[in-house]
């Protein structure tokens, strides 16, 4: 009978120890999501600021060769 109570007494930390694991990796996640969010805002804002600047960019100068050539 012992050896069952120390068992139990066994898998209920392990129990404990996995929930606080869950509950830690949880949190990471949450966080990680609010990042990712944060992230994507950002670059949907660079994106629509460099197209902008592209569309108002004065057009490439012809490339000729000297006269020289």
């Amino acid at each position: 009978m012992q050896k069952n109570n120390k068992n139990i007494d066994v898998m209920e930390e392990m129990l404990a120890h996995h929930e606080q694991t869950i509950e830690d990796l949880s949190a990471q996640l949450a966080k990680q999501w609010i990042a990712i969010s944060t992230l994507e805002g950002k670059v949907e804002t660079l994106t629509k600021r460099f197209l902008t600047m592209e569309e108002n960019a004065l057009p490439a100068p012809h490339v000729s060769k000297p006269p020289h050539y």
